[in-house]
Order: C-alpha cells, then structure tokens, then sequence
C-alpha cells in the first residue's frame, strides 16, 4: 500500500450498477484560458471597488442593529421586538443588506412561489445550503429568526446583527445548550404566530449543490408545518459554492464579486404538514422533507453529513470518513519518505503502551520535526499528549499493505481484545472496537460503539469473540465490502466505481483526492 494513494483506492470486486453522482462534498471550478484572462481584468477592476463598497454598507449595518436593542434588559429580548424599533430598524437593516448583495454582484434575485404566513408555516427550512452567500434568502424571507453559534456573537458587526436578529444561539461548549435551543425553537413555533418565522439551514454545512446533505432534525423537532424554500444559482459559471474540497473563502468571494451579474432563484414550495408519525419522530420528518426537496431540485438525497470536523456516509449501519485519517497519515509517511513495513511495531497484544511524541519519532525514525508532529496528531491522545502505540502499531500494519484482511483483522483483534478472567477467552469491547473503526474506516467513535452494542446483542456477552468480528468485517455482505474498499488498493486508479463506500451509501461517489492530487 505505500505505492497507492487514497485515490486508487477502489473495490477489487465493485458490484454493478447506475453511475455514481457527483460528490456533494467537493467542488472543481474549471477556468478555460479566455475566462482566465476575463476574470484578471474584471478582479483588478470591478471586484476591489464592489468588495471595498459592500464592507462599507456592512458596517453601516451595525447602528440600526445596534438601535433596536439599546436599552433593552435580557427579559425584554425573549419576546418579539415592537413598535418604532421593529419598524425603523427593521426596515433599515433590509434595505441595506439588499444593497450589500447589490454590491457584490447580485443584481437580480428572482422569486417563485408563496411565502407562507407565519401561522400557516412557523419555520422556514432552506437548502442546499452551498455557501457563505446563502443568507440572501433571507431577504425574500423578510429577515425571518436564524439559529447561529453563540461564538458569532463576539465577531464585529456579526454579533450585533445576531443580536437584532434575536437568533437562537447554541453553544458547542455548553452540553445543556442544544437541550434550551430545541426547547426555545418549540416555544417560538408554536406561538400561534406571536414570533417571526424561524430560518434553518437543515443540511448544517455547505454542498456543493449536486446533492442534498442529510437533514439534521432540529428543524423539525416542534412537529409544526414547515416551508421548503429552494435556493439556485442559475449561472453560467458557478463561482459560488464554497465545499469541503474547493476554493477557498476569499477566491470564492474575488470570482463572485469579478462576476457582470450574478443571479439567485429562490422558490418556495408548498408548506410541508407532518402526519402525527411524523411530528413524532423528528428525524422521520427531516428525511421526507429531503425527499421532496432533493426531488424538486432534480437532484439526490443521501446520507452524507458531517460529524466534527469530517464529512461521513451511512453504509449500512455504520458511519464512515469520506477520507479516513489513514488515508492523510499514508500520505504524510509516504512524503517522509518512510515504508510501513520497514517499522518495528513490537506493540503487546491486549495491553496499552501509550508514549510520547518523542518516543513516537523514534520508533518510526522520523527526524523533520514538522512531519513527526503532522503523523502524531492523527491518533488520539490522552490528558498528557500521550498516544497509545496499539494504535500506531494498527494503522502501520493497514498502511504496508502485506497482509491479506483476514490477517489484518486478526492483528487488529489481538491488540485490542481483553483476556476474560472466566468465560470464553479474549473479547473485543466497545473501547477496542470503536478504536479499531476509527482508525481503519475513519468512522466517529460513538456511531461504532451504538453498532458494538447491537451486535453483541445477539450474544450472552458484552464483547465479541475473534469469530463474530471477522464475520462483521469480512462476511457482512455490506461492512465486508466496505472494509475490502477502505483497505485494499487497486492496481490502478478508477473512478467513480458503482461498488465503492460511497456509491454503497444511497447514491454518492468515492472518495475523493486532495486539492492538488
């Protein structure tokens, strides 16, 4: 495996069937040599002075957001703002944020169907949500509730728009803060029509606008009718989608602002009423809502989603990395110039040696400081920056590629299997499981300790035998073949192949190579 590289690596034996589309998670912009040359004269010229004049409206925007909220206590702000305030303020931040898009080149926004009343519809749901240009859809929304980071607060002007905008704020630090922000998002959808609607993004994260993300089910949790509003860019050159994969914030800002003229079609569909299952079951709700917005977008709905800081799909039931860190860290030892085999891992089966980044260096004779630290970040590390060497010793194995799986399988539940005082020898826990999962497939350490847990289900035991886990990773029709995908390379590169993990997960595409691969 040290000649192959993430992108060859492809199912031996791929299952026939329909092409894979485009990877929702990735975007490529394709400049032919005339639109180059087009983009150089517009970008000295028109982009400067539009991006120059639209942080000049943006900070005009702060005194009226600032004015609706002067002086009013925090008991105040839980209920609707009226009066002067909602109006003046209200009506001044709306038509400077349209001059803002103006500014930056949205020149027309075009509006099809019927925006629903708040009692017809409490909550708005917007998708694909493909870029940081996306809030446009607010203005034909009239400025409705958003839910945000409670971080944005502290960015300049950001916060104070937020705090105009009376948004739902939930903190990634505050574990209790998603339990309050469901709770507040009820409490305003079902008002009677008391609060403006609520805006959501249910995808969470930007696509490239080829595929529907997985619907969180946030929006959906109140069990209230919702509105569908579909967001196009109708351009000849899409400049604006802003993925996982692709250019960067300021390239996609300079091409966007070097554009004569860009345009958005917002359209809203019908209000989406949930049957009593659904208004039961959130997550129900959320997919068929996808279905029928995937559908009037002529484009797919999948599985993919993002956990952390990484996009991953449902293969059967297990969620796996788009790219798994084993992927990164082969590239990282091959750039060093370092074969996996030549490495003595020497790690005791079943025991834990955890060792420093000094010791890390040394065992894999890695001298570049900048490399040792770059391979050592990709495993995880306790309280004192300590990583466990089963771990190394695991990933290094996958890495050489010369063992066959069922020797690869084997090694994994030697080291992380636990001897059994009384009972049926050596069994394979949720910790060692969940580890092994991690780092082979790059799937999310509680999505693998909820399927540990059912499939020791099945047995008088809490951990599986070397049996049932070679029958999980080998045999599974599904996990067999996702195991066989994530660590056999192919003699050569293929694309888009029917049978790879994201082909297997509900119609996506495999996994794709870096930027500059």
């Amino acid at each position: 495996m040290s000649q192959g590289s993430p992108g060859d690596w492809a199912p031996l034996d791929p299952t026939p069937g329909p092409p894979a589309p485009p990877n929702p998670f990735v975007h490529e912009l394709h400049l032919s040599r005339l639109q180059r040359v087009k983009f150089c004269l517009l970008g000295a010229l028109l982009a400067p002075i539009r991006v120059l004049l639209a942080f000049i409206v943006l900070f005009l925007l702060w005194p009226f957001a600032w004015l609706q909220v002067a002086g009013l206590t925090e008991e105040q702000l839980q209920e609707p703002i009226t009066g002067w305030r909602k109006t003046v303020c209200h009506n001044g931040v709306l038509g400077l944020s349209r001059l803002l898009f103006f500014l930056l080149g949205f020149l027309r926004i075009r509006v099809r169907g019927q925006r629903a009343s708040r009692l017809q519809a409490p909550v708005l749901v917007a998708a694909p949500h493909s870029t940081f240009f996306d809030p446009i859809v607010l203005l034909p929304c009239d400025l409705p509730k958003v839910v945000s980071r409670a971080e944005n607060l502290s960015v300049p002007v950001i916060g104070a728009l937020l705090r105009f905008n009376q948004a739902i704020l939930v903190s990634r630090q505050d574990p209790a803060s998603r339990r309050r922000v469901v709770e507040e998002v009820r409490r305003r959808a079902t008002s009677g029509g008391k609060w403006p609607q609520v805006l959501f993004f249910p995808e969470g994260t930007c696509s490239n606008k080829k595929a529907l993300l997985k619907f969180k089910p946030g929006a959906f949790i109140a069990g209230v009718p919702v509105q569908p509003v579909l967001i196009r860019y109708p351009n000849s050159l899409d400049t604006t989608s802003w993925a996982w994969r692709g250019p960067g914030v300021l390239k996609v800002l300079w091409l966007t602002a070097s554009q004569p003229c860009s345009i958005v079609d917002v359209e809203f569909l019908p209000v989406y009423h949930p049957s009593p299952e659904e208004s039961r079951n959130p997550t129900l709700y959320a997919n068929n809502v996808q279905r029928v917005m995937a559908q009037a977008l002529g484009i797919p709905a999948t599985e993919c989603e993002f956990v952390g800081s990484l996009p991953v799909i449902v293969v059967g039931r297990l969620k796996v990395s788009l790219e798994p860190q084993l992927w990164e860290l082969g590239k990282v030892l091959r750039k060093a110039g370092l074969s996996p085999g030549r490495v003595n891992a020497g790690a005791e089966p079943g025991r834990s040696r955890m060792i420093s980044q000094e010791e890390f260096a040394r065992q894999l004779q890695l001298s570049d400081p900048q490399t040792v630290a770059g391979a050592f970040s990709y495993f995880q590390q306790d309280a004192q920056g300590l990583v466990d060497f089963r771990d190394v010793a695991l990933a290094l194995a996958a890495l050489d590629g010369g063992r066959s799986l069922d020797e690869l399988t084997r090694l994994a539940f030697e080291l992380f299997a636990e001897e059994q005082a009384e009972g049926p020898g050596r069994l394979l826990y949720r910790h060692g499981f969940s580890t092994i999962l991690h780092l082979l497939l790059g799937s999310p350490r509680p999505a693998a300790a909820t399927l540990h847990a059912e499939l020791c289900q099945a047995g008088p035991h809490q951990g599986l035998s070397l049996c049932q886990f070679q029958a999980f990773s080998l045999h599974d029709p599904l996990h067999g073949k996702l195991f066989n995908t994530y660590l056999r390379p192919s003699p050569k590169p293929q694309a888009s192949v029917p049978g790879s993990p994201m082909a297997l997960a509900n119609g996506t595409v495999p996994a794709p190579k870096q930027k500059g691969d």
